[in-house]
């Protein structure tokens, strides 16, 4: 049995996991499940319908990005792993991470206002969210500008904060005006260049919507 991961790239949790697999070299397959259109048949893999879920070789389903890529890691070694083990540099990569996943949090809430409530939109709650997702923007900023451009492989923290930039390219491209973050822009750009970020773009379809503005929001992500 292959791995299975359950999910569309326009989610920035799912896309991580799928750009993580490809990394480590790890074949799997895909089911497209909608968290809308397909939601019961999504909570036969997460109770709480949400994605990512990652069905094991023997059936296991994983649910949960961050627990879905531990997993991963340790299957792979540390070696191989995309996250330090210990010490210092881990904290490091996980507070950041932590940061990127706060974006993506706050960048979901905003698309779901919008989409749920349309212009009953509460314009309080969608500034609030934006002051917080700002504030981590922020701070990713100045941790990226403090340490050397990598040259190497990608890593978690890396991979979280271009999938997260990804997604606002998506949904919010306004809150990426050019020159606000230019630390951040640069490697969202090396990330988006990789082969596993390539292989792990979101189609139309996946995107939703109408096609014209789906494939709008395509080329915005695809010229970082």
């Amino acid at each position: 049995m292959t791995l299975s991961l359950i999910g569309h790239y326009d989610s920035p949790f799912v896309r991580r996991v799928g750009i993580s697999l490809h990394i480590l070299g790890m074949p799997f397959e895909r089911q497209l499940l909608s968290v809308f259109s397909n939601a019961d048949e999504l909570r036969s893999y997460n109770p709480v319908g949400r994605v990512p879920a990652l069905v094991l070789d023997d059936g296991e389903v994983l649910i949960d990005s961050a627990a879905i890529l531990d997993h991963l890691d340790e299957v792979v070694g540390p070696q191989r792993a995309l996250m330090p083990g210990s010490g210092k540099a881990r904290r490091d990569a996980l507070q950041t991470t932590a940061l990127a996943l706060g974006v993506n949090e706050k960048a979901i809430a905003i698309t779901y206002e919008r989409r749920n409530r349309g212009d009953a939109a509460d314009p309080m709650w969608i500034a609030r969210c934006r002051d917080q997702q700002d504030a981590a923007l922020a701070a990713l900023e100045r941790r990226f500008a403090a340490i050397a451009p990598g040259a190497g492989r990608l890593t978690h923290p890396e991979i979280t904060v271009a999938t997260a930039l990804g997604y606002l390219r998506l949904r919010q491209p306004e809150t990426l005006p050019p020159g606000r973050y230019p630390v951040l822009a640069a490697l969202t750009a090396r990330a988006e260049a990789h082969a596993a970020f390539q292989a792990c773009l979101p189609t139309v379809k996946e995107i939703g919507g109408p096609p014209e503005e789906a494939r709008a929001a395509l080329s915005r992500l695809l010229r970082p």
